[in-house]
Order: structure tokens, then C-alpha cells, then sequence
């Protein structure tokens, strides 16, 4: 726009200023060619005769029509111009639908939140439902996980008792949608072969090896990873007895223990059993797989007597 302005000023000022001169330009032409000497020559008759010929034109008329047609040519070629603007473009915009409407004030938001997390919750069941929790000969409950997207199929090689295993393992704490204590989500307490913790760059860098039957490692592995195939996948139920909680009568108050002592804790709610035992006397600290870090050990200090979850990979069998 200001541009337009200011050539429309110069040629309204070119035009008044111009209008005004008497001098006449006879066969003007922009380059010296053979044809310009002929005009010059006849520039100097027409000096002589004080004779306008029919091609001259006056000055003004000239840059009149000079003007306008530089001003329609430069309108008309203008081309629209686009901000150049830094960032992440907007995201599109999404249609309205009649279930994604957005909540109009704090009742409706809980209301759709409830209405979401009962949908998950009985998605949730009805994945449990279709594929229940096995149990073992000992008693622990497990549960084989088929990968979604996973094109692979286990080996044909098969733990055994008394086969020295190498596996990735995940140690988790119940969700809340946890209906058969092994499915849903779960917060990782301590893992190795993942590449969740600090020393781990990448999945497989360690793993842990054990040879099942040792009296060393918790019971619940022992027990539930006889039967795996390299490279299955299997969630296992460790409930304080089959875990890290020392094997006495003064602890043994935890789920599914037939002791008369300790405690049942669950997050910050102490709910007494018998006579009050301290924590740490029960966390059996000699049992594997064990926290290699400070924090780690601290995690799993409270969470040892409570009934956990444990995920498997058998990654070999030696």
C-alpha cells in the first residue's frame, strides 16, 4: 500500500510540473542507432523552420503515458506477499464430535473423566477375561503376554528345571486396574535389561542369570519360568512370601500370608494384622533378583510386603 501511494504522488507530481513546459521532444529515441541520426538530423531542420513535425509529442504527454503504463504494469504483475513467521505451524483443526466435546465447566470435565476411565476399566477386564492368569503346581499365578505387532515366534527351547537361564525381568507395582493381580499397567519399581536404568544404554546391555532351583533366587521365579520359551514374554505374581520378605512367622502378615505378626501396608494406609513388626527386619536383602542402586533399594523397601508384579523375558537357557 505504501508503495502505490508514493507512485501515485510522484505521477501526479511529474504531471502537474511537466504540464506546465512548452518544450517539444522531435522523434525521440532511446539508443543511437542509424534511424537516430536521420531524427536528429530532422530535429535541427525543424529548429530551423520553427515547425512541429506530426510525430512530435510534448514532454509531459510523454511521461504521461510512461507513468500510467508503468503503474498498470507494475498493478497488475503484483503478486500477493507472505509473512514469513518462525515456529511450529498451528495444528489442524479437528471436527467436532459429539463424544469429544469439550467440557464446559469442572462437573462436566469429572464426569467425562469418570465415563473414560470406566471405559478403560472394562476394556480392561474384558482383555483379562479373554486371557486369565494360569497358576502353578506350587501356586503362583502367571500370565503369558502376546506382544501386539510382534511377528516373531518363540523358540522351541524350553526352560527346564535345573537350566541355568539368562532373562530381562521389569519389577512392578499394582496398577489400579490390576483385577487379576497381573494385568493392566504397573509402575516400575527396579529392572535390568530394559535400558530403564542409569547404567543401561540400550535393552539387553545386562541381564540376569540364575540357575532355576537355587534356593538364592525368590521363589516365584523359580517356580513360574520353567515351561518358557526363548523369547517368550510372562508376567509372574510375587506375593510377599515368593518374594523378598523373609520367610518368619513375626513377618509373614502380608497378602496371602498365614502368620500371626507384621503388617499389611498398601501406599500410605497401615492396616495392623497382629503386633506391629519394623519393615526393614522383614525385607529379605540376600534374595535375587536385588537392587543394584541406592534409590532402587529404597523403592523396593516399600514395597517388598505387598503383592508385586514381575515381568519376564527368557532371552537364552545355556
Amino acid at each position: 500500500p505504501l508503495s502505490s501511494i508514493m507512485i501515485t504522488k510522484a505521477f501526479i507530481f511529474a504531471t502537474l510540473t511537466l504540464s506546465c513546459s512548452s518544450s517539444v521532444v522531435s522523434g525521440f529515441s532511446p539508443s543511437r542507432t542509424p534511424a537516430q541520426s536521420t531524427s536528429s538530423l530532422h530535429l535541427r531542420q525543424s529548429d530551423k523552420t520553427n515547425e512541429i513535425s506530426p510525430s512530435s509529442i510534448s514532454r509531459a504527454t510523454f511521461l504521461t503515458t510512461t507513468l500510467t503504463s508503468s503503474a498498470a504494469l507494475w498493478i497488475n504483475s503484483a503478486q500477493p506477499s507472505n509473512a514469513l513467521v518462525k515456529g511450529n505451524a498451528p495444528p489442524p483443526k479437528k471436527s467436532a464430535s459429539s463424544e469429544e466435546r469439550k467440557c464446559r465447566n469442572v462437573e462436566e470435565c469429572q464426569e467425562q473423566a469418570e465415563r473414560a476411565e470406566e471405559i478403560k476399566a472394562q476394556q480392561e477386564a474384558e482383555k483379562a477375561a479373554a486371557n486369565p492368569p494360569k497358576v502353578t503346581s506350587r501356586g503362583t499365578n502367571y500370565l503369558d503376554i502376546v506382544e501386539e505387532g510382534s511377528t516373531t515366534s518363540s523358540s522351541d527351547k524350553v526352560a527346564r528345571d535345573g537350566d541355568t537361564v539368562e532373562v530381562h525381568y521389569k519389577v512392578l507395582k499394582l496398577g489400579k486396574r490390576s483385577y487379576d493381580g497381573l494385568s493392566g499397567e504397573g509402575t516400575v519399581v527396579f529392572s535390568r535389561g530394559y535400558a530403564l536404568e542409569d547404567d543401561e544404554k540400550v535393552i539387553g546391555d545386562h541381564s540376569f542369570k540364575f540357575t532355576l532351583g537355587d534356593n538364592q533366587v525368590i521363589s516365584a521365579l523359580n517356580d513360574a519360568v520353567p515351561g518358557m520359551a526363548v523369547g517368550a514374554l510372562r508376567r509372574i505374581s510375587v506375593t510377599p512370601q515368593n518374594g523378598w520378605e523373609k520367610n518368619t512367622k513375626a513377618c509373614d502378615g502380608g497378602p496371602g500370608g498365614s502368620g500371626a505378626g507384621g503388617e499389611l501396608k498398601t501406599d500410605y494406609v497401615v492396616v495392623p494384622t497382629a503386633t506391629m513388626v519394623e519393615q526393614e527386619a522383614c525385607f529379605d536383602k540376600n534374595k535375587l533378583p536385588f537392587p543394584l542402586t541406592y534409590a532402587q533399594e529404597r523403592r523396593m523397601a516399600q514395597r517388598f510386603d505387598q503383592s508385586l508384579i514381575m515381568e519376564v523375558r527368557l532371552v537364552n537357557v545355556v
